[in-house]
């Protein structure tokens, strides 16, 4: 009988541990498989990258314990959201970030009704006393935070009922709102905030902090890899981490933890990320093939210039290029090619605002850019 109960002991021995093992297994493939930009996202308000105004004022108020309803608006990826988290974190501590902080997107939730139930049975919760001692390392003032993010999604209903929710919970419950776009933000509701404007990282903060991630990761970058992510992400740093993790999937560098050890490979020998390999994961349209669009529309005999244009735009299309990114990239050429005169700039700029309006409503791409092109050509040529 003994034999029979060692035997089922081995057994459950044996189950336990194949099952931490492949609990073990599925937690490093998980932290192998994480997005780097929610991985590398800042902690503290000391880390934030390159909003130092906004951080010093933030800084102050944190040692104030006195936050107002506040407003931050900017660019995408420029560290609005971040900044908001690493304060509550700062405030709040790990242990009261669940019943002290409520985080919502408002372009998912953006309706009347959430105002009404969910932001406002949160704002009128009453305040629970931080464990014992907790004080001492987190200041946890007698308020709560709201974070919506992306605000500026939210209708005009919606943003008017936070109003009211806003002057009659004051005393336990802050507002942040979070937007890209202020002018979509009535005024009444951005009046009763303080305004925090996010600028777009410069050049020197995101190779500073794309080099540092590149060190932790373990990925070898060849001269120009960096600036070729700057310039592919304009000022983005989300969309330049992304490019970076994508990048260092497709050339099979190794992944390495935070203390700079190599953990596992990806299946294939270690390669550098290469300038070419960023702008091909960013779609970037090579420059022979704009060139080809400019040419293409410079004056030239009368009947030739449409078959020319149509020719290279069908090209473009047929090798997939976005609207968008040809947009981009030829405003680029046109705007600093020195032959232009200033005077034709400044209608060839109208254009590019009219059809990039057309696109955003949903307008075919082909007709669109084969618009843009004909117009522009019709403007090099003094029509």
């Amino acid at each position: 009988m003994s034999n029979f109960f060692d035997l089922k002991a081995r057994k459950a021995a044996a189950a336990n541990g194949a099952a931490s093992s492949s609990a073990e297994k599925q937690t490093n493939e998980t932290a192998r498989v994480q997005p780097w930009v929610e991985k590398y996202r800042p902690k503290t308000l000391s880390d934030v990258t390159a909003q130092d105004h906004t951080v010093s004022v933030l800084q102050r108020t944190l040692q104030a314990s006195n936050l107002p309803h506040m407003l931050f608006y900017g660019p995408p990826g420029t560290g609005k959201t971040s900044t908001i988290l690493a304060l509550a974190k700062e405030l709040y501590g790990p242990e009261l970030m669940k019943s002290r902080v409520l985080e919502l997107n408002a372009s998912d939730e953006r309706g009347i009704s959430i105002v009404r139930e969910k932001v406002k049975d949160f704002a009128r919760t009453q305040l629970t006393n931080p464990p014992p001692g907790y004080k001492a390392r987190y200041p946890c003032p007698p308020f709560k935070i709201i974070i919506l993010d992306e605000a500026d999604s939210m209708t005009q209903d919606a943003q008017s009922a936070l109003r009211r929710t806003m002057e009659t919970y004051s005393k336990i419950t802050r507002f942040c709102l979070i937007c890209n776009y202020v002018t979509r933000i009535i005024d009444p509701l951005a009046s009763r905030c303080s305004k925090f404007r996010f600028k777009s990282l410069d050049q020197g903060n995101a190779r500073r902090r794309l080099e540092e991630i590149a060190r932790l990761e373990g990925v070898g970058m060849e001269d120009g890899a960096v600036d070729a992510l700057i310039k592919c992400s304009d000022g983005d740093l989300r969309k330049a981490i992304t490019f970076l993790q994508s990048a260092a999937r497709l050339v099979g560098a190794s992944s390495a933890g935070s203390d700079g050890k190599d953990e596992d490979r990806m299946g294939v020998d270690k390669k550098l990320v290469t300038a070419k390999v960023v702008e091909d994961i960013a779609g970037v349209i090579p420059d022979d093939t704009i060139q080809k669009l400019v040419a293409a529309m410079r004056p030239r005999a009368a009947g030739e210039t449409y078959q020319a244009i149509a020719k290279v735009v069908e090209d473009l299309v047929a090798d997939g290029w976005s609207a968008g990114q040809t947009m981009a990239q030829l405003h680029q050429a046109v705007v600093y090619d020195e032959t232009i005169p200033d005077i034709q700039k400044n209608r060839i700029v109208m254009v590019f605002s009219e059809i990039d309006k057309r696109l955003v409503d949903g307008a075919d791409e082909h007709l669109s850019i084969l618009d843009l092109a004909l117009r522009i050509s019709g403007i090099l040529a003094g029509r």
